[in-house]
């Protein structure tokens, strides 16, 4: 009997724990459902929150009343800093697309690629340029190029620049403005010959002249390995620059100084194989006094740039080819032979002048579409002016920012800055563009100032090193902030005191 006693004291307890498994069970469904349910709620709060990102970022819709009209500006060169430099933020809000998020200073950037000048001292960020970008909340900077102009309905399609990067998918978005400014400059000159792409070194960005520095420093350090064949070393060592314009001029003159000054004491097995050659089809500096030239053509070749009259027929990885035939072996090429319109400009369905550029007329508008305007390398006078096209000059381009800013303050304080409501606004003077001279530095302390309107014209032109002074003087005052002129001042006194640095970055 004893046993049917301890039987009925464990029974309570196998049913408890059978409760205990069955409500264990039932917590477990419950907790799996509550799970499912938590799961399904997150993932329609995830694409409500992606729909509103999505629609967030898709655009900029057009302005409405009570806010301030939209001045989209493409480019940062020149032109469009100088541009929003001007621009009285308080009528307009300011957004600028464009593949970089600084200005260069290109009058010195021949300099930085021997290390005469550091890199960040001619890069001006545009936020410095104009703060409100970065501080008021109708402005922005976005990293993006122009993909489709849509002036019918007042946008522009941009497509986001992620330097290539396989984790980054382009972002594609849309602007709408009430004035648009086109200035997004050139591109270098190629002349549809083969292999200049592939093989040539452009000398316009900040980038390039990196690229130059590293590939010369390079050479110059495989020519001294061992075993290295006599011919191989001195096409290694061998810098052409094809264009003699200031720019080639420039940089070869940097070049030899560096040579000269800094490869012969810190690569001495090399220094007599290294050397520069300049080609040019016609004269060099053709826009200076003929005097000046033939002085700048006397300096250079004391300095050991050897001038080379020819046409560059085709560009091979380690040879170019002229007109004549002749093979030129090289280790670092550097094409700077000009500028012409760029695909973005082509693909666009506006008029352009004789050269391919944008066509604009005397108040920089674009007359076949409204509250369109362009300026700098990318703009050229239509031929109904009667006005020749303006060089692809800096000085051109800041001048052209600096009227249009002014025109377009004018315009928003008169009423005119919303879209399609300028016709009856008074535009005032037309922009008239008055030459102030050019300079070259040329290498050895040395420098041309040609100070005429024109070639045909009168006025101061001088070289030596007075010229160089001048060079510098007016340089370091046309530096865009005291912070980048600080840079450049103490960086010429570093590279005077101690030489350029050499090493490969």
């Amino acid at each position: 009997m004893s046993w049917i006693k301890n039987l009925v004291k464990i029974s309570p307890t196998i049913s408890s724990v059978g409760n205990l498994f069955r409500n264990h069970e039932s917590c477990t469904l419950s907790s799996r459902f509550c799970t499912a349910l938590q799961h399904q709620q997150r993932q329609s709060e995830t694409v409500q929150a992606a729909e509103v990102v999505q629609h967030r970022y898709e655009g900029l819709a057009p302005t409405k009343e009570g806010e301030k009209p939209r001045l989209l500006v493409l480019g940062s060169g020149w032109a469009g800093c100088r541009l929003m430099k001007g621009i009285d933020t308080s009528i307009y809000d300011v957004v600028c697309v464009s593949p970089r998020n600084h200005m260069v200073f290109t009058p010195l950037l021949a300099s930085t690629c021997v290390g005469t000048l550091e890199f960040r001292s001619v890069a001006e960020p545009i936020s410095r340029i104009q703060p409100a970008i970065s501080r008021e909340p109708g402005s922005y900077y976005f990293l993006a190029n122009c993909s489709r102009l849509d002036s019918q309905n007042h946008e522009v399609h941009c497509e986001t620049v992620t330097d290539g990067l396989s984790t980054l998918k382009p972002w594609k978005f849309k602007i709408a403005y009430d004035k648009l400014v086109l200035a997004c400059g050139a591109e270098a000159s190629t002349f549809g010959i083969n292999g200049v792409l592939e093989n040539a070194i452009f000398l316009r960005e900040v980038h390039h002249a990196q690229e130059i520095r590293r590939k010369l420093l390079l050479n110059l350090m495989l020519s001294e390995v061992p075993g290295l064949g006599g011919e191989e070393k001195k096409r290694l060592l061998h810098c052409v620059v094809v264009g003699g314009g200031p720019t080639g001029v420039e940089f070869s003159g940097e070049l030899s100084d560096f040579i000269m000054k800094d490869v012969r004491q810190r690569y001495a097995h090399v220094k007599d194989d290294i050397r520069v050659t300049l080609i040019e089809a016609r004269d060099i500096l053709s826009s200076f006094d003929d005097g000046l030239r033939q002085y700048a053509i006397k300096q250079l070749n004391k300095s050991g740039v050897k001038l080379v009259r020819g046409i560059v027929k085709e560009v091979k990885p380690q040879r170019l080819i002229l007109d004549d035939g002749t093979e030129v072996p090289y280790g670092l090429l550097v094409w700077s032979t000009g500028v012409g319109p760029s695909s973005f400009v082509r693909s666009l369905d506006l008029p352009k002048d004789p050269g391919g550029r944008i066509g604009i007329d005397e108040w920089m508008r674009v007359p076949s579409v409204q509250d369109v305007f362009a300026i700098g390398d990318c703009s050229g006078y239509l031929e109904s002016t009667g006005k020749s096209t303006l060089p692809a000059l800096a000085q051109v381009a800041e001048r052209e920012g600096k009227y249009l800013a002014n025109l377009l303050n004018v315009m928003g304080k008169a009423g005119g800055g919303r879209a399609l409501s300028a016709k009856e606004t008074e535009l005032g003077e037309p922009f008239v563009y008055k030459h102030l001279g050019s300079m070259a530095t040329i290498g050895r302390y040395k420098a041309l100032v040609d100070l005429r309107e024109s070639k045909q014209g009168k006025g101061i032109s001088m070289g030596g090193f007075l010229s160089f002074f001048i060079w510098r003087s007016a340089y370091l005052t046309r530096v865009v902030s005291w912070r980048n002129r600080f840079y450049v001042f103490i960086n010429w006194i570093t590279t005077f005191v101690f030489g350029r640095d050499t090493s490969r970055l």
